[in-house]
């Protein structure tokens, strides 16, 4: 007579049956939710949440576009990030879109900047000259025929003029701002 012989290996019996030495199986929603580290996911989560307050409330600020007057480059109704800290360690530069907002006001507005501290600017039919020098602005699309005798900016003013041009000149805002009104630069 020969033995039998046996098919079931260890692996298959400890499927079928656990043993008293494993870990008890925890459930997939669990796993799902905690992770298999509860505490090392509630830590995630909290770090997580306290970086994107930090990021969103000191240096990045949400923003929905109201109005036309920087139509075509931003849209009516369109969502747009400022950072803060752009101009921290640097100053504004003419072609940066910035949000523009007065303290005690809740509205800000988003223009670009035309022309710098010490800079003498105008405009005639439509045409931007700093300096006496025309600007080129290949983000204009139309231009009326905007009046504005030469003025000359202060020590920490700029010029600000949104590129919808093709508005009435007095229904667009426009002028100088002061530096410490420049919240910060347009990211996207």
């Amino acid at each position: 007579m020969s033995p039998e012989i046996s098919t079931s290996t260890s692996e298959d019996t400890r499927a079928d049956k656990p043993s008293g030495d494993s870990p008890p199986r925890i459930p997939w929603w669990k796993i799902v939710v905690l992770g298999r580290n509860p505490r090392a996911t509630m830590f995630r989560i909290i770090f997580l949440v306290t970086l994107c307050y930090a990021a969103f409330h000191w240096m990045l600020f949400p923003i929905q576009i109201t109005g036309i007057s920087m139509e075509p480059t931003l849209h009516n109704r369109s969502i747009g990030i400022v950072n803060r800290l752009a101009y921290r360690h640097a100053a504004p530069q003419r072609g940066d879109i910035v949000s523009i907002g007065e303290y005690g006001k809740p509205n800000m507005l988003m223009k670009r900047i035309i022309a710098l501290p010490g800079e003498t600017y105008a405009i005639r039919h439509g045409q931007v000259f700093i300096d006496d020098e025309p600007l080129k602005e290949p983000y204009v699309v139309h231009r009326a025929a905007w009046e504005l005798p030469p003025v000359t900016l202060g020590a920490h003013e700029y010029l600000v003029i949104g590129d919808n041009r093709g508005m009435d000149q007095h229904d667009h805002y426009f002028g100088r701002t002061d530096r410490r009104y420049i919240i910060g630069k347009l990211v996207f």
